[in-house]
């Protein structure tokens, strides 16, 4: 059974940093005072358990009251492809509806752009360099909001 557990940034993050360490840290390289950059406090966590086993997590932030920033995006290797991720995306999305303006913005690897497309995320830059690994800035309208976006 799949579940999702939403985690506000001052809760029990165990799981979550579990999952991030597995896959940015040990899985590609990334360094720790990158990946745990202080910025966990401020955000809201979901996370994704098969039975009671942490596969996935995620951070949603809002940098301004019109952006949600969806960071962190993570599903352990023998989970990937499995829908994992899609289920983590609606959550936060579902999450960013709650508030006044509806665009989610997220930094995606390259080698997972044409995911966050089939989820509707347009890109909107170049590639750039985010802690060693090349990434785009995507963008999502979730709904009509006005000259607040």
């Amino acid at each position: 059974m799949t579940t999702i557990r939403q985690i506000s940034g001052d809760g029990d993050l165990t799981d979550a940093f579990a999952v991030r360490h597995d896959v940015f840290i040990e899985e590609q390289g990334v360094d720790t005072g990158e990946e745990f950059d202080g910025k966990d406090e401020s955000a809201t966590h979901f996370v994704s358990y098969l039975e009671n086993e942490p596969v996935g997590t995620l951070r949603v932030r809002f940098p301004d009251a019109a952006v949600a920033k969806v960071e962190r995006v993570a599903v352990v290797k023998r989970y990937r492809r499995q829908g994992f991720g899609q289920q983590l995306m609606e959550a936060a999305e579902a999450h960013a509806s709650e508030q006044p303006c509806q665009q989610v913005l997220l930094h995606a690897q390259t080698a997972v752009e044409a995911f966050y497309e089939r989820l509707g995320y347009e890109t909107v830059s170049d590639v750039f360099d985010e802690a060693g690994i090349p990434h785009v800035k995507m963008r999502k309208q979730l709904q009509s909001c006005g000259e607040n976006c």
